[in-house]
């Protein structure tokens, strides 16, 4: 499948766990370098983990010729997230010619820190 290695995934060092038409599930076990000041995880490492795993469930559903890029995300953060693993399930809710709509639950060891919703562009 396209686009499955992200340059930027690997430097942040999350990892692609699971990737099907149903959903996309991305992981990131969480390093000190991943806290902000007060020690809990960075908003934009939990709004990174969002947005790519919201794009890998809307290129799951895509032909081969086509990918997306995002027009907009919006993350609701619910709980600090401390150390422990992050884990980001995706899922398509509408799937138009021209744009995608995603959804994304995060969760860290097992509890709900953040929402997130994303608009992708479909580009051929």
């Amino acid at each position: 499948m396209k686009g499955i290695n992200l340059p930027f995934l690997e430097h942040i060092g999350a990892t692609l766990e699971e990737l099907s038409k149903e959903k996309a599930v991305l992981s990131l076990d969480v390093k000190e370098y991943h806290l902000q000041h007060l020690g809990y995880v960075h908003g934009g490492v939990i709004s990174s983990l969002a947005d790519n795993t919201g794009w890998y469930a809307v290129i799951s559903n895509l032909p081969e010729d086509k990918t997306a890029v995002t027009i907009e995300i919006k993350i609701n953060y619910l709980k600090p997230a401390k150390k422990g693993i992050l884990k980001a399930i995706g899922k398509v809710l509408k799937l138009g010619k021209k744009v995608a709509f995603a959804v994304v639950e995060l969760y860290a060891d097992k509890e709900l820190v953040a929402y997130a919703t994303g608009t992708y562009a479909i580009l051929d």
